[in-house]
């Protein structure tokens, strides 16, 4: 029977992307995915790489902003190995704020912005009356990136099996040996779970991970009629190199239930058409919900766990997209039995 170093449980783009990490250093690697790789919440992200943004809790900042400042080499490795273009913008993000930005202006992370400064960045956007910002952050489509990523792993020689999920870790003793699905079993030397929102779906582990559903919609308008982020307290725009604009999102406590409330869409899309009133001629495209890996504390779960070979590296929440590149380095060091370049304390699965 075949086996691998390393089997990877869940295959979105924190699982793709440590599958490269350590297939680079020489492990045989296989993903196993519940469904299509990356259709989850890799698929229903917006693609904000928001390492400035004030929602993000202390613990993951560093990280946050080191992963983010990964991207643009990431981004290229994973182009040239797929032959897939990757439509990574890095004209940063307009913030509309209700909260204190001193900090963030005297850090250097936020520059104020006065109505002719929003009028040269962004002509279609419409003045709040809130304190405006421009933040140097970075947008990427995550649908490109996972499907590219996806190609770059099988071009590095990394095993994918699709269709049917882990559903246990099978143990000698103490040890993870194989992963196992309905259908059959994965010998393994180790085995991660990254299987996001269904990470506590796992035993015999028992990670707190639980869906937070988000809904988005798409419109198509010119060309150039956004070159920014704009971020608000109610809404948010990301703009895609081809026309197309995404706008989001929600935070939802709903379970797996992914339905799109059409209500939820319209006041969506009326907050955005407030902030660039031509939204409102724009052609709708698709409408979506995803859901977010959501833990009790908002961090992500990262390390090693009781059970010896066994791995987790779920939980990421907003920033999934983010923090993948940094992710998969910190990750693969853990699993490879190495000291990470980033203390990990804060993120581990201990903590529950």
């Amino acid at each position: 029977m075949k086996s691998w170093d390393v089997v990877i449980a869940g295959g979105g783009i924190v699982g793709i992307s440590l599958a490269r990490e350590l297939r680079r250093h020489g492990a045989s690697v296989l993903v196993v995915e519940r469904g299509e790789p990356g259709r989850e919440a890799s698929h229903a992200a917006a693609g904000m790489l928001a390492w400035c943004d004030p929602m993000l809790p202390q613990p993951l900042k560093p990280i946050a902003r080191a992963s983010a400042e990964m991207y643009a080499e990431f981004v290229q490795e994973v182009e040239d190995e797929s032959g897939m273009r990757v439509d990574l913008r890095t004209d940063g993000t307009v913030v509309y704020s209700e909260q204190d930005a001193a900090s963030y202006v005297s850090a250097g992370q936020w520059r104020p912005l006065a109505a002719e400064d929003i009028a040269r960045l962004e002509p279609r956007l419409e003045c709040s009356g809130q304190a405006a910002y421009w933040t140097p952050e970075a947008s990427v489509d995550p649908r490109a990136l996972i499907a590219a990523s996806v190609k770059a792993a099988k071009h590095r020689g990394i095993d994918i099996a699709s269709g049917s999920a882990v559903t246990a870790v099978e143990l000698d003793g103490n040890r993870a040996i194989a992963a196992r699905t309905a259908k059959t079993r994965y010998a393994a030397g180790k085995v991660v779970n990254c299987c996001g929102a269904w990470a506590g779906q796992v035993p015999p582990l028992a990670f707190p991970t639980r869906p937070i559903k988000g809904q988005m919609l798409c419109v198509v308008a010119a060309r150039g009629l956004l070159r920014h982020i704009v971020r608000a307290p109610d809404v948010y725009m990301v703009a895609r190199s081809d026309g197309r604009i995404l706008i989001g999102s929600t935070l939802e406590d709903a379970g797996f239930d992914k339905r799109v409330d059409p209500e939820t869409i319209q006041r969506l899309h009326e907050a955005a058409t407030s902030l660039v009133p031509d939204l409102g001629e724009a052609r709708m495209l698709e409408t979506w919900a995803g859901l977010r890996p959501g833990t009790p504390d908002a961090l992500p779960l990262l390390g090693g766990t009781e059970v010896a070979n066994c791995f987790v590296a779920a939980g990421h929440y907003r920033d999934g997209i983010l923090l993948a590149p940094l992710t998969a380095v910190v990750m693969s060091q853990v699993v490879r039995g190495l000291q990470p370049d980033f203390d990990l304390s804060s993120f581990s699965p201990a903590r529950f």
